[in-house]
């Protein structure tokens, strides 16, 4: 393949190298998105399959663990992968990347439960999953970089936005899979056996990532350094132990990708998570809305990222961070009025406390799930927080017992470890919806989207999914730009997955483990703000605008 440079004023479109360089990085990284969802749409699955020795609760709670484990290696994953990027070259690098992540997932199809090799079954699962959020902590800044290295100046953020559109269509592609093979083989043989297809297919989509890779040449920019032995021998020193640069790394993470990671999480990941947990709506019914704003919104990630070309990608992602902290309290707020209208009104209306010795009430705040709360006050609060039932708590007599009080009528209390179908009743006596209540939102087929509830929903999702945009187009050009070449696949990939793999992939847990401690539905969207609103007042400060970079520079 031909080294592709040219001129910053051409104007002529894409060469048919450059579009199978795009195709080639955005092809493989989409298909690891691919794998990586899979496992976090069927972790209840999944949980029930490697996990059965223990309580439903806390299987939940052990799948959910394995799936955080693969997004808290993924910094570890960045600094091993992307030494061996700026050491070996972006191609060989990130050929490595894909071909852990895809023969993980596979194996994960293959791999027998719990109940037929015992506890070996878990262990191997984590492995997996850990081998997964390794690879993938290598793979985006590989992609991102060798795409960027390929393109003319003046296009690198519309160039490297194709890369953008992969987590996004992967997780779509992800769903789909889902949803079809659920589809075909019906819920029962789909949680016995049917949850495997979706990791087995995975095996056909790495053998042509591979092929396609094999056949790309090496960085342009990397090729040149190697040439002229400028290539860097020690690139985790030269990235972190110079201040100069790693100056550049803090920068990079808290005045734009901290709050690109939680913005982005916010919009795919917690609206699903807050459709189903908090709003009810079924499974099926919210998969099929995001999967629909996805489709609707994808396309702005190329858009933004051509108009950083233009404007800059500071700007960009940083309104995108503004706009989504001052928007998302009305947003959200407004999904809930469409999506579960009882809901709605009954937060409004219904007044629930929990009176108790605040002696006996503790702290709430389970973002990992392992807590086990005993206290009949914290049980009680616990309770109605999976339930959707908004309330506060009051002080009561040192030693009282608890007393749950809905509109000021007091509801008898025993115990909420397991159920309180006292308090349940009264609560929906009172006007909270029950599960499978008519007026929450609900989809017959994939394209009955014309319905004016289902409309508005899916045009609110979409909304969040234009912000995502936003903050995400221009982000991978903007990381590759502040770093020089010898050092860049180091340097860039750690922000990157600490911003989006730590702030990012802990969001929907610790939000509703916020919800779930102040007894607000809404509270949990503070976690996005705060962090959104701190990278634009750094970013502001302190980020550097990148467009005119000259990304050859070693």
């Amino acid at each position: 393949m031909a080294t592709m440079t040219a001129a910053p004023t051409r104007s002529r479109g894409m060469t048919k190298d450059e579009r199978f360089v795009i195709l080639a990085s955005s092809l493989g990284t989409v298909f690891e998105w691919y794998d990586f969802y899979l496992y976090g749409s069927l972790a209840s699955i999944i949980g029930a399959q490697f996990f059965s020795a223990y309580p439903p609760a806390t299987r939940d709670i052990f799948a959910l663990l394995a799936f955080a484990a693969g997004f808290l290696v993924r910094p570890f994953g960045a600094i091993v992968f992307g030494r061996v990027g700026d050491i070996v070259g972006r191609k060989y690098t990130f050929l490595v990347t894909i071909l852990i992540m895809g023969l993980s997932t596979f194996i994960v199809g293959l791999l027998p439960n719990a109940a037929t090799i015992g506890i070996a079954a878990p262990i191997i699962l984590i492995c997996l999953r850990l081998l997964q959020g390794l690879a993938l902590g290598g793979e985006y800044g590989g992609a991102a970089t060798y795409v960027a290295e390929h393109a003319p100046p003046g296009k690198r953020g519309y160039y490297t936005s194709f890369i953008q559109t992969t987590a996004t269509l992967g997780l779509f592609l992800s769903l789909l899979v889902i949803l079809f093979t659920r589809t075909i083989l019906g819920e029962q043989n789909f949680a016995a056996w049917g949850w495997r297809v979706p990791f087995l297919i995975s095996v056909v989509l790495l053998g042509v990532s591979v092929w396609i890779r094999l056949r790309l040449n090496e960085s342009p920019v990397f090729q040149k350094m190697k040439e002229e032995g400028k290539t860097s021998k020690a690139p985790l020193t030269e990235a972190f132990a110079n201040w100069g640069n790693a100056k550049i790394v803090l920068i990079a993470l808290f005045g734009g990708v901290m709050g690109q990671g939680v913005v982005w999480y916010t919009g795919q990941f917690y609206a699903l998570f807050f459709l189903q947990s908090i709003l009810k709506v079924d499974g099926y019914t919210a998969n099929l809305l995001i999967a629909w704003s996805l489709l609707l919104g994808t396309g702005f990630f190329i858009v933004f990222g051509w108009l950083s070309d233009k404007i800059g990608r500071k700007p960009i992602i940083l309104a995108g961070c503004l706009i989504a902290a001052l928007s998302f309290f009305p947003i959200f707020k407004m999904i809930t009025t469409y999506a579960n209208p009882a809901l709605e009104k009954a937060v409004e209306q219904i007044k629930v406390q929990v009176v108790a010795d605040p002696a006996g009430c503790g702290d709430l705040f389970n973002p990992v799930g392992t807590r086990v709360f005993t206290a009949p006050c914290d049980t009680a609060r616990a309770f109605l927080s999976q339930s959707s039932v908004k309330y506060s708590t009051a002080n009561g007599p040192a030693g009282s017992g608890v007393k749950v009080m809905v509109n000021d009528q007091e509801i008898p209390y025993v115990d909420a470890k397991t159920s309180n179908p006292q308090v349940l009743a009264a609560v929906q006596a009172a006007g909270y919806p029950k599960a499978g209540n008519p007026e929450i939102v609900k989809m017959s087929h994939p394209f009955d989207v014309f319905r004016p509830q289902v409309a508005a929903v899916i045009g609110l999702l979409f909304v969040l999914v234009l912000f995502v945009t936003m903050v995400y187009g221009p982000i991978a050009a903007m990381l590759v730009e502040l770093f020089p070449a010898r050092i860049r696949y180091t340097s860039m990939s750690l922000p990157y997955h600490i911003g989006n793999g730590w702030f990012g992939g802990l969001l929907p847990a610790t939000a509703f483990a916020i919800v779930a401690s102040t007894g607000d539905i809404y509270a949990g969207l503070w976690y996005p703000i705060i962090f959104a609103s701190i990278t634009v007042v750094v970013g502001l400060i302190f980020l550097p605008e990148t467009k005119n970079a000259d990304i050859g520079r070693h």
